[in-house]
């Protein structure tokens, strides 16, 4: 069988901290689906990841070498956002073929074993330009501002042929035609607004009475949004994640919780994560200018508006008010007084990173959070999060 074989190679993951910090690329969130589960359901194929020699190699690594046997394989770069246009175009590829922009940078390879040169090196016989749009994942901010656009195009090849779950009347919904609910989905007396975007409920996901919705809006399998919870367009709530509050242009990966009042605007939240009571994030500065993010290369701008960028397993103690612009590195227990710094490096205990984490608390703590969703914490995540404490 033919498989998808994704590479980080040239696609700089480190400028996409503190997410990759503890994922590939390619299991990155945004709009509805992460980038892995939509090239996997746009090609109808089972995906890998190249072996990297790094310590994100896990289950799902392979030295292509040993496992392409007498099956084709697409080499697809981790941080690009598949459409139709640039699926039909890699289907026509042949093997020893790439596909590549305009301006020469590679998308993806099609190639068999006659390919391989070593486990690193494949022989490129043609380059085949790719005329259309691509857009790609480079820093952690194009994720909330990608997410419109993304939200849209996972809509649809989702509910393409397919009919919504019926939308109970004590809803009041405009444009219902852009509402789609997957089986067990539960929505009594909402207002949900589709006419600015369309809106996806996913699988024994739960809204709660008294919420307001403007799309376009997607929740994963099992989400949650408490009572009169108030929604902008365009935010996503991965798996199981429970929302509350006030939530604009954000997402959140998924098994992360903002249940309460607070406000969260043009944000990124990791897995696991946990925003106490009344925790609020600025997402505009005060003059208006344009937001300057930490990044491990240096300061970077984010545009007009960015909140907070907030890394795996990572929470805030109840009223944390989080600076515009604000990175937090991965297992952080965010709290103290006034607004945070813009950079908390990760295992940080407290907002000053006066002190740090021990690793044993963190995975402990960890271990408690999971359980509340039914989980526990895997050997590899252990691998993972040892490697990040040790390391950096």
């Amino acid at each position: 069988m033919n498989k998808i074989i994704f590479t980080e190679e040239f696609c700089q993951p480190e400028k996409l901290y503190p997410f990759t910090l503890t994922r590939q690329l390619q299991d990155i969130r945004v709009g509805i689906l992460t980038i892995r589960e939509k090239w996997e359901k746009m090609l109808g194929l089972d995906s890998f990841d190249k072996n990297e020699d790094d310590y994100k190699d896990l289950s799902r690594a392979v030295n292509i070498a040993a496992v392409i046997g007498k099956d084709d394989c697409y080499m697809v770069h981790g941080n690009v956002l598949p459409t139709a246009q640039l699926i039909r175009a890699i289907r026509q590829l042949k093997n020893g073929e790439s596909l590549a922009t305009a301006g020469g940078n590679t998308i993806a390879y099609k190639f068999s074993r006659k390919e391989i040169m070593d486990q690193h090196r494949i022989r490129i016989r043609k380059v085949i330009s790719f005329p259309g749009e691509v857009k790609t994942i480079t820093y952690p901010w194009d994720i909330f501002q990608l997410n419109d656009w993304a939200i849209r195009q996972d809509f649809a090849l989702l509910t393409a042929r397919r009919k919504s779950q019926p939308l109970s009347r004590t809803n009041k919904v405009t444009r219902s035609s852009q509402v789609f609910l997957e089986k067990g989905a539960r929505v009594e007396h909402c207002i949900i607004n589709a006419s600015a975007g369309p809106v996806y409920i996913g699988k024994n996901a739960e809204i709660m009475e008294g919420c307001i919705i403007r799309g376009p809006f997607a929740m994963g399998e099992k989400a949650c949004l408490k009572m009169g919870t108030k929604i902008y367009g365009a935010t996503t709530l991965g798996p199981a994640s429970v929302g509350g509050g006030e939530i604009k242009n954000s997402v959140l990966f998924g098994y992360s919780n903002k249940a309460h009042e607070g406000y969260l605007g043009d944000a990124v939240i990791g897995e696991w994560c946990n925003l106490g009571a009344g925790t609020s994030n600025s997402n505009l500065k005060n003059n208006a200018g344009i937001v300057k993010i930490w990044t491990p290369e240096g300061e970077m701008p984010a545009g007009q508006k960015c909140g907070v960028l907030m890394g795996d397993y990572s929470r805030t103690a109840i009223n944390t008010s989080i600076n515009t612009g604000t990175v937090i590195g991965a297992c952080c227990n965010v709290f103290g007084n006034g607004l945070t710094p813009k950079y908390i490096p990760g295992f940080s205990w407290g907002s000053e990173g006066v002190k740090r984490y021990t690793l044993e608390k963190a995975l402990s703590d960890i271990e408690n959070w999971k359980q509340l969703k039914g989980q526990t914490l895997s050997d590899d995540e252990k691998t993972v999060l040892t490697y990040i404490f040790e390391k950096f």
